[in-house]
This record gives C-alpha cells, structure tokens and sequence, in this order.
C-alpha cells in the first residue's frame, strides 16, 4: 500500500485542517494509507520520509528550520512525490528560495482578492481530459514561476495598464525535482473550492500522478 504525508498548519484563513482532510479522502479512496500531521516536526525524520509515495503540504507562510527543510528536499530529490494547492504549497516557507524552486512558483498578488469570477482554460492532456474548462469565484493567483514546468491549465489577467497585454498565467503545473515529481494547482483558497467535482478531480489525479 503506498503512504501519503499530509502535513496541514500555517494560516488559518485557507482552513488548511479541513482541506487536508478532504484531500486524504480522495487519496483513501485511491487506496493510500493516509497520515495527517499538524507539526513541521514530522519533516525531520529523513527515513520515514524516504518511505514515503508522496507528500502533500497545506501550509500557508509559516518557516522551516534547516532540520525540517532539508529531508523534506532530500525525500523529494530522491523519486518521493509532492504535491498540492493553492497557498498551502505555493505560498509556503516565503524566506525559502529552494523549496520555491522545487514547488516550481511562488505566489506574489491575487488582484481583486476573494470573490473574482474567472475562467480555467485546461489543455490536452491526461490529467485533464474530460474535466474541461470551468468557472471559479475566488481568488486568481498570479504567481511567478519557473519557465521549466509543463502548464496543463491557465486563466488570463487583463492587461494592468493602457499600455500592457493581457497575461496568460498557469493555474496547474507539473514538473520534476530530482527523482521526485511535483504537481501543483494555484485552486483551494478555502475548502469550498477543493470539493468543486473539477478541482477535487485535478488534485485527485494530480497526487495520484506524482506518487511514487
């Protein structure tokens, strides 16, 4: 049976205790064995780590020590998946430039905040067959991220400016940090956007996918 780490704190806006929950539903349903752990403490212990198919962080800002961020990037550049949503994977550990890197972005502004109806363009390819593109009231996240990933689903910004253009920005990415493979989805501000039937169907597939 393949294991899964979901590790869930940081701030408590994105009802990161709820989403971890809903997200090791859907990985039991796939038969993982599921572990929730509220601590960063648990990021120590290299070797259990190691055993690990993947890993699923919710946690929004916070800090890690150097005795909780390298086994984690030690597991993941070792063939452990990791994967996650929204500001509890992409918005973690800000002072952390290589784990950013790893993840394959950082989020840096959602214009509008809370509340903007908008359009997820997904593109061909298994992850996202079938599900097609879809409306979300939440926030849009504009993030930066890194030109290597391979972008399965994007919104548009509307120019900032007379003068700008209109950015394409990822909304779903997949890459690889070493052996491990990283899925990422900027969706789950709160746990009313994972349960939408389109989200918890990229995040299912999504972790499935970068499981070891």
């Amino acid at each position: 049976m393949r294991k899964a780490l979901i590790v869930w704190g940081g701030w408590e806006g994105h009802q990161p205790e709820e989403v971890a929950k809903l997200l090791g539903g859907l990985l039991a349903e796939e038969g993982f064995e599921v572990e929730l752990s509220d601590t960063l403490d648990c990021f120590k212990d290299s070797e259990k780590l190691g055993s690990l198919s993947l890993i699923v962080p919710v946690w929004t800002m916070g800090s890690l020590t150097k005795e909780q961020l390298h086994p984690l990037l030690e597991a993941v550049r070792g063939g452990v998946g990791i994967a996650g949503c929204h500001g509890g994977m992409g918005d973690s550990f800000r002072n952390e430039t290589e784990y950013q890197f790893m993840v394959g972005g950082q989020w840096v502004a959602h214009p509008g905040n809370d509340g903007v109806r908008y359009a997820v363009n997904l593109k061909e390819h298994p992850l996202t067959a079938g599900i097609g593109d879809f409306e979300v009231c939440t926030e849009q996240y504009y993030m930066h991220v890194d030109p290597a990933v391979e972008v399965h689903a994007t919104t548009t910004f509307a120019a900032f400016g007379p003068n700008g253009a209109d950015v394409r920005m990822p909304v779903v990415w997949t890459k690889t940090y070493g052996l491990g493979k990283v899925y990422y989805c900027s969706l789950g501000h709160q746990a009313e956007i994972v349960r939408m039937p389109q989200v918890s169907e990229l995040m299912r597939r999504g972790m499935v996918w970068a499981a070891k």
